[in-house]
């Protein structure tokens, strides 16, 4: 083994700081030769360059992939966090995505409000779909049937149907569908009303009718609904419809044996007398009331 003194000379020797003495001295000792031989070699050899950053960043990273132990307390409430924030994305899920359905069934109205205070009325035979959540941002409402909008002062919404659209902001106003018929009245404010690609825009006072491919505009001078009165309210509608809304206000079935009835009834029938508004069908019609109780009646030719 190497002493400290000659580990010494070695290192002077291999970094060529020896005096020319101390050099001879160097030269003449026995292991001389393999001291040249090893130099020798080992100067043939390339070392791979010394890249400081890669070599950080290689730390770094085993750093954080070793494992580290975490008291059992520590553990737990962190499981307990995940847990809660899995149910806070589901909370949140549910809200923006499920709706708020009203139903008016056959025989029945509905009367509620929105977020916004805005009052709604739904008549028989009608349904109004809804989102209570950010409700702000989202002011839009899915109508099948007829519903009468009371909308609070300065707000606005959206009410979409099967055959339209109809944009409001702060006014009352009257929505119908029926079949292929979309019907609109104005009674406050101004509604804009969107079907297929027509536009109009209604006043206080005025209504508009889409029926099939045409429309038509129209005034009235109710100051609300009259089916909110108690009263069924007819333009130019054939039999068949008539009969299919005292179905639904009355939650009844009627059976027509005729087929030679075109005439077109406008006016008013009442929707809490059955059997006055079957009297005035009958008479218009030139029908006879052949059976009547409260859930099957039947008309037909006299």
């Amino acid at each position: 083994m190497k002493t400290m003194d000659e580990k010494y000379e070695l290192a002077k020797w291999l970094a060529g700081e020896m005096t020319e003495q101390e050099l001879t001295a160097f030269q003449n000792e026995p292991g001389y030769a393999t001291y040249t031989k090893i130099k020798e070699y080992s100067s043939q050899l390339n070392a791979p360059d010394f890249d400081a950053d890669l070599l950080y960043q290689k730390t770094i990273t085993h750093q954080k992939k070793q494992t580290k132990v975490l008291p059992l307390y520590q553990s737990k409430w962190m499981k307990v966090a995940a847990i809660f924030l899995v149910f806070l994305g589901l909370t949140f899920a549910i809200r923006t995505t499920i709706s708020s359905t009203e139903i008016a069934s056959n025989g029945s109205k509905t009367h509620f409000l929105l977020p916004d205070n805005s009052q709604i009325v739904l008549n028989s035979g009608s349904e109004i779909n809804y989102k209570k959540w950010n409700w702000d941002n989202n002011r839009k409402l899915e109508l099948k049937g007829e519903a009468y909008f009371k909308v609070a002062h300065g707000k606005k919404f959206e009410v979409n149907t099967p055959l339209g659209t109809v944009s409001v902001l702060g006014t009352q106003f009257n929505v119908k569908v029926r079949k292929n018929r979309f019907d609109v009245i104005c009674y406050q404010g101004r509604v804009k009303v969107v079907h297929n690609n027509t536009t109009v825009i209604i006043t206080k006072g005025n209504s508009v009718t889409f029926n099939a491919n045409s429309f038509e505009k129209g005034t009235v001078n109710s100051t609300k609904p009259e089916w909110t009165c108690n009263q069924m309210s007819f333009k130019k509608e054939n039999i068949q419809n008539i009969l299919d809304e005292i179905k639904r206000v009355y939650n009844c079935e009627i059976v027509l044996n005729s087929s030679k009835n075109n005439q077109l009834f406008s006016g008013t029938l009442p929707s809490d007398d059955l059997k006055t508004a079957l009297e005035i069908v009958s008479a218009t019609y030139h029908l006879k009331i052949s059976k009547f109780d409260t859930k099957k009646i039947v008309l037909e030719d006299f």
